[in-house]
């Protein structure tokens, strides 16, 4: 049985996209919803191909570029006017290109790549599509964190990440509070409670380590 368990998912999945396509048309033509139900159908044969197959790179390239279709398809039909999908098919690319890399994608100059590449990328959605706002500051802020962490993860200095992540976290929450409320200065808050973080394991792990 296990060797038609693909063909019995392909063969499934078009039935029930069909079934689903047909009760959209007889019931709501207004508004096309089969197209959700078909996303998760169709990733059935093909997770379950790649698994048996053991694609892991054909699988991360398909599914990328089927969830990318769904997006840019989702855009077009229901708010064309706003290229709103844009903002994740990037993120969604380093998928395939990060397996297809392997082991390399565990170095430094990737992370470094990847973090540079996809900050420029957002600002440049940010001054061409929505430039009241500068939100490319936040998807800049989570990034930053793929080469912060893989460097100190590698030379296993856990109290300086603790300082420069702190660094990170206190420099976000002024450009945040400078750029969206420069009248009110409230990032001292959370600063005061980021400053714990480096102060803990100054005391309690990096002095006490070296007392002993």
């Amino acid at each position: 049985m296990k060797k038609y368990d693909v063909g019995f998912a392909v063969a499934g999945s078009i039935m029930s996209i069909l079934f689903f396509m047909i009760v959209n048309y007889v019931t709501s033509t207004e508004y096309l919803w089969f197209i959700y139900p078909s996303l998760a159908l169709l990733l059935w044969p093909i997770g379950l191909y790649c698994a048996k197959q053991e694609k892991h790179k054909l699988f991360s390239i398909l599914c990328s570029g089927l969830i990318i279709l769904f997006l840019i398809s989702e855009n077009m039909i229901h708010s064309p006017v706003h290229p709103w999908s844009l903002y994740a098919i990037f993120p969604i690319l380093w998928w395939p290109i990060l397996i297809i890399l392997g082991k390399r994608a565990k170095t430094m100059s990737i992370a470094w790549v990847g973090s540079i590449s996809i900050i420029l990328y957002y600002l440049i959605l940010n001054i061409l599509i929505s430039p009241g706002y500068p939100w490319a500051i936040y998807p800049a802020f989570v990034v930053l964190w793929w080469p912060l962490s893989l460097y100190h993860a590698l030379k296993k200095t856990f109290f300086t990440f603790s300082v420069h992540a702190s660094l990170l976290i206190i420099l976000f929450f002024i450009t945040v509070n400078a750029v969206s409320s420069p009248n009110t200065i409230w990032a001292v808050y959370p600063i005061f409670c980021v400053l714990w973080w480096p102060l803990s394991m100054y005391y309690f792990v990096y002095k006490k380590r070296r007392v002993n």
